[in-house]
């Protein structure tokens, strides 16, 4: 079966089968971006924008996602190779440590300033909590989500 999707701005149509996740079907089209971590929706490694919402995608049927717009980490950069400003004030912030975490970070933190521009610090928090990170205390993420709150992006 397949399905259209548009992923980073782009249409595309991809050849699912019934049992696919989106995760997989995502990384195998060549968005490693999307990592895979548990694959049981526990760490947020794999958390995409899915018509404006962060969701898992280790727990997303690729069905599912028909006729859905798909924002991934690839497709954050502003044009001219800029980067997004998440992803600028995680660098700024020292926040992103071993990286793997900070994808799903970042896109659970952009759909959550795209509801709310001006979240407070447990609002933030509250909105990384699926987002799993060995490497830190999540507060200089939180520094960075922050810094970010309240400006356009």
């Amino acid at each position: 079966m397949e399905i259209s999707v548009k992923v980073n701005g782009e249409q595309k149509t991809f050849a699912i089968a019934p049992a696919d996740v989106l995760l997989d079907v995502l990384r195998r089209e060549g968005y490693t971006g999307v990592k895979c971590g548990c694959r049981a929706g526990d760490c947020g490694a794999c958390t995409v924008i899915l018509n404006g919402k962060a969701v898992t995608s280790c727990l997303t049927m690729a069905a599912q996602a028909d006729g859905a717009e798909i924002v991934t980490i690839e497709g954050l950069a502003q044009s001219n190779s800029r980067l997004h400003p998440l992803q600028r004030a995680f660098l700024d912030h020292g926040a992103a440590q071993c990286g793997f975490c900070v994808p799903g970070m970042i896109l659970s933190a952009k759909a959550l300033l795209d509801e709310h521009p001006n979240p407070t610090e447990p609002e933030v928090r509250e909105a990384i909590v699926g987002n799993l990170c060995r490497c830190t205390g999540y507060k200089k993420q939180v520094e960075a989500i922050l810094s970010v709150a309240g400006k356009k992006g």
